[in-house]
C-alpha cells in the first residue's frame, strides 16, 4: 500500500474532474491510433506506395508504445505526473502532424515511431494521474471509465479511420489529433498542479534501455516470426538468446541500481506478479484477437462488411457494462478478485461456443457472444489496475501502473501474432485436405481468399473453402479458451482483499489504510 497520500486527492471534485476529462481524452487517442489505421491502410498503399511495408505503419507505431512504456511510469514518479505527461502530448502532437504530411510510406513508418514515443507516455501517464487523484476506492470507479474507453478505442478505430479517410483522406485520421491535443495541453497547463518538488534524481537508463530492448525483440519477435514473416529464417533462433540476455542484464542492473526502472520488489509482491501474469494471457486471448474477428464473420458466417462491423456494437455495449458496472462495485465492496476469475470462466465458455459458429448460425446468437467476449475484457482490465496500484508504495505506482500496461500491450502484441500464426497454418493445413481440383478452382492459396473472392465462387466451391476458414477459426479459438485457462489459475490464486475504505483527509492522516483480508 502506498506510504502517502498524494497532493493530488485534496483538491476540489470538480478541479479533478476536468484533469480526469484531459487525461481520459489524451489516453483515448493514443490508444485510438492502436487500431485507427487498419481500414486506412490500403488508400495509404495506394498513395505512397511500397505495399510490402504497410504492416509496418500499425508495427512502429506499437514497437515504439511499447519500448517507452517502462520509462514513463517511472519518470512519473520521479519528476511528477504532469511534465511527464506533457512531454508525452507533445511527441504525440508533434508525431501525428508528421504522419499527416509524410510524403512516402517510409516517412510515414518514422513518424509513427515518434507517434509511438508520445503514445506509451499518454496510455502509462493516464492511469498514473488517475492513481494520484483518488482513493483506491474511488478510483476503481474512474479507472472503469478509462478502461471502457480505452476498450471502446480499439473498438471504434477500425470504423473511425475507414470513415474519416473515406470522407476526408488518409492524413486528416493523424491530423485530427492536433487540435484535440493542443486543448488537452491548454487544460492540463491551467488545471493540474505540480506535484514533485525539483530535486536531483538518478534516471534508470540502463536498466530502462534493457528492458525496453528486451520488450522490441520480443514484440518484433512475434509478430515477425509467430505471425510467420521471418519464416524459418535465423531470427526463430537468435531473437530468443538476445531476449534472456537483455532481460538477464536488465535484473542485474536493477539490483544495483539506485532507482530502478521497475523495482524489483513489486514483483515479488504476489498480487502484482498474479496480476502481471493475467495481464498478458488476457491480452492475447481478447485484445490479440479482436482484429481477427471481421475476417471470421466475413468468411466463415458469409456476412457483408457492414453487417458485420454493425456486431461490433453489442461487443462495445459488453465493454462498457461491464467496465463501468464492476467499478462501482469494487468503489462500494472494496473486492476486486471475484471479477477476474469471472472474466476468465466466462472467457472459457464464449471461445468454446465461438468454435461451433458457422454460416447457420442466426445473427442475434453472434450478436451475443461478441457483447460476452467484451464483457470479459471489461471484467478484468480495470480491477486488475486497481489491484497493481493499490498493492504498490506510493512512491512506485507510476512503476507498477507502467509495468501492467506493458503487460497488456506485450499480451496484445503476442496474441496477433500468434493467432495469426495459429490460422495461417492451419489454413494451409486445411488446404492440404482438399482435392487438387477444388485449389485450382480457387485460382490462389486458401489463405489469401478473400470473403469478395469468395462469395465469387460457384457454391460447392465456396462452400468447401468456407469450411476449411470454420475448421481454423475454431483452433484459433480452442488457443483463447487454454489462454483463458491459464488466467483462470492465475485469477484464483490472487489474494482475497479489500481495498481501504476512503479517507476524506488522506494527506493528513498519520497511519495509512491498508489493504485487509476480505474476512477480516
Amino acid at each position: 500500500m502506498s506510504s502517502s497520500a498524494s497532493p493530488l486527492m485534496l483538491i476540489s471534485q470538480r478541479r479533478k474532474f476536468v484533469i480526469y476529462l484531459a487525461v481520459l481524452t489524451g489516453m483515448f487517442m493514443a490508444s485510438l491510433d492502436m487500431q485507427i489505421v487498419a481500414t486506412a491502410l490500403p488508400t495509404i498503399a495506394a498513395d505512397l506506395g511500397n505495399l510490402e511495408l504497410f504492416g509496418w505503419v500499425g508495427a512502429a507505431y506499437l514497437l515504439a508504445t511499447a519500448a517507452v512504456t517502462p520509462f514513463y511510469g517511472k519518470l512519473g514518479d520521479l519528476f511528477g505526473r504532469k511534465p511527464v505527461f506533457m512531454v508525452a502530448i507533445a511527441l504525440f502532437v508533434v508525431g501525428s502532424l508528421a504522419c499527416g504530411m509524410a510524403w512516402s510510406m517510409e516517412s510515414l513508418i518514422a513518424a509513427r515511431v515518434l507517434q509511438g514515443l508520445g503514445g506509451g507516455g499518454l496510455m502509462t501517464s493516464a492511469f498514473g494521474i488517475i492513481a494520484d487523484l483518488f482513493e483506491p476506492r474511488e478510483r476503481s470507479k474512474y479507472q472503469g471509465y478509462s478502461s471502457a474507453a480505452f476498450t471502446l478505442s480499439g473498438l471504434a478505430g477500425p470504423v473511425a479511420g475507414g470513415l474519416i479517410s473515406q470522407a476526408f483522406g488518409w492524413q486528416y485520421i493523424f491530423l485530427v489529433n492536433l487540435p484535440i491535443g493542443i486543448a488537452v495541453i491548454a487544460v492540463l497547463l491551467f488545471a493540474m498542479p505540480a506535484t514533485t518538488q525539483r530535486q536531483s534524481h538518478r534516471v534508470d537508463f540502463p536498466g530502462g534501455l534493457l528492458l525496453a530492448g528486451a520488450v522490441t525483440m520480443l514484440v518484433f519477435w512475434a509478430e515477425a516470426v509467430l505471425g510467420g514473416g521471418a519464416g524459418g529464417g535465423p531470427l526463430v533462433y537468435i531473437l530468443p538468446i538476445l531476449i534472456v540476455a537483455a532481460q538477464v542484464s536488465f535484473v542485474v542492473v536493477e539490483r544495483r541500481a539506485a532507482e530502478p526502472i521497475v523495482p524489483l520488489h513489486l514483483l515479488r509482491n504476489s498480487t502484482i506478479a498474479l496480476s502481471l501474469a493475467i495481464s498478458v494471457v488476457s491480452g492475447v486471448a481478447t485484445l490479440g484477437m479482436l482484429n481477427y474477428f471481421a475476417l471470421f464473420l466475413q468468411t466463415v458466417t458469409g456476412l457483408p462488411p457492414a453487417l458485420a462491423g454493425l456486431l461490433f456494437l453489442p461487443s462495445s455495449i459488453g465493454s462498457l457494462s461491464a467496465s463501468i458496472g464492476v467499478g462501482y462495485l469494487v468503489a462500494r465492496s472494496g473486492r476486486y478478485r471475484p471479477y477476474p476469475i469471472a472474466s476468465m470462466a466466462l472467457g472459457i465458455v464464449v471461445m468454446l461456443l465461438f468454435s461451433l459458429v458457422t454460416a447457420a448460425t442466426p445473427i442475434w446468437m453472434i450478436g451475443v457472444l461478441m457483447f460476452f467476449f467484451s464483457v470479459c475484457i471489461g471484467l478484468q482490465m480495470q480491477t486488475l489496475m486497481s489491484a497493481v496500484q493499490a498493492a504498490a508504495p506510493r512512491k512506485d505506482v507510476g512503476a507498477a501502473t507502467g509495468t501492467i500496461t506493458l503487460a497488456r500491450m506485450i499480451g496484445a502484441s503476442l496474441g496477433l501474432a500468434a493467432n495469426g500464426g495459429i490460422l495461417h497454418g492451419a489454413l494451409l493445413r486445411g488446404q492440404a485436405g482438399l482435392d487438387p481440383a477444388v485449389v485450382l478452382q480457387l485460382g490462389v492459396p486458401v489463405a489469401e481468399l478473400t470473403p469478395a473472392r469468395i462469395a465469387v465462387l460457384p457454391l460447392e466451391i465456396a462452400t468447401q473453402a468456407v469450411s476449411v476458414f470454420q475448421a481454423a477459426f475454431a483452433n484459433v479459438f480452442y488457443f483463447g479458451a487454454g489462454m483463458f485457462a491459464l488466467g483462470l489459475v492465475a485469477a484464483l490464486a490472487l489474494k482475497d482483499v479489500r481495498l481501504p475504505v476512503e479517507q476524506k483527509n488522506a494527506a493528513k492522516a498519520t497511519v495509512p489504510p491498508q489493504a485487509v483480508p476480505a474476512h477480516e
